[in-house]
């Protein structure tokens, strides 16, 4: 009785939603990153290094999201393509290249800022590419 109620086109109307959401859900990480980095203030001083490490970060965001959708709603799960110790080397990309941002703005980085950049620039790019290569593999 109940599906006489519901039209056949509406029967997908929960996975087109859960779509809808995935997208505004990479919107909102996107921005809240854009916002936290500034990526459009750089510093008088270390301009080339901060530019680079702030556009790979956001990349990685962009790239991580786009991922976590497309194994989320479109393969089933992120249980089902990052499996066994994907899911551990997963977990240790999802949050270095984060860590590396914060961590940043600590006194201890202050006279080494530079360097520190460049090597989180290459941590950030290395983790694209894990995250490309664990759930293309």
């Amino acid at each position: 009785m109940i599906r006489k109620l519901i039209p056949a086109d509406m029967a997908n109307f929960n996975e087109i939603l859960n779509h809808i959401l995935g997208i505004i859900f990479i919107v909102i990480i996107f921005s809240v990153a854009y916002a936290y980095l500034k990526p459009h203030q750089l510093h008088k001083r270390r301009l080339f290094s901060t530019l680079v490490l702030k556009l790979s970060y956001l990349f990685y965001v962009l790239v991580l999201c786009i991922i976590v959708y497309l194994s989320a709603l479109v393969k089933g799960g992120l249980d089902k393509v990052f499996y066994g110790i994907e899911f551990f080397a997963f977990l240790v990309v999802l949050f270095a290249p984060t860590i590396g941002i914060f961590a940043r703005k600590l006194g201890y980085f202050s006279k080494k800022r530079e360097g520190y950049n460049y090597f989180f620039t290459v941590v950030n790019l290395l983790s694209v590419i894990a995250v490309l290569l664990m759930y293309f593999i």
